[in-house]
């Protein structure tokens, strides 16, 4: 099996506001840099497309370790996905999951794959986490000089 390391990152100007994502995918010696923008969004949703962006990249099932500074995307994959399903996507409180289409996207994407979803401390000098935070940023630039 293929095994890809993946970063990823979002990123909002304002919150709702013109939002960017970057990913960055790494496999032996390719690298792929991946970018996108959205005039109105939030954050979190940015951070989950950057991860829905990336696994939909990849060609074939793969091992995958995805690096993000979300805990949002990191927990919410991780720990309430499970719960979330049972109850129709709600929360505890019967409330609908914000932004289930994603979450929806990322269970289809990530199926193929084996995914070991790991934090890493944003804006904290990780040469991965910098360079998507900086695609991220860079995509809401183009976006808006459009």
């Amino acid at each position: 099996m293929n095994e890809v390391v993946i970063y990823t990152d979002g990123a909002c100007r304002g919150n709702p506001g013109p939002g960017g994502w970057g990913a960055l995918l790494r496999s032996g010696s390719h690298e792929k840099a991946l970018s996108g923008f959205e005039a109105a969004t939030t954050n979190n949703r940015m951070e989950l497309t950057a991860a829905l962006m990336a696994l939909r990249a990849l060609k074939q099932p793969s091992r995958v370790v995805l690096w993000t500074d979300s805990e949002y995307l990191r927990k919410g994959m991780t720990e309430w996905l499970s719960a979330w399903r049972a109850r129709g996507w709600k929360t505890a409180a019967k409330q609908p999951v914000k932004n289930a289409d994603i979450w929806q996207a990322l269970v289809v994407a990530s199926e193929p794959h084996e995914v070991d979803w790991r934090w890493v401390k944003g804006h904290a000098g990780d040469p991965g986490n910098e360079a998507v935070d900086k695609l991220a940023t860079e995509a809401i630039d183009i976006g808006l000089a459009k």
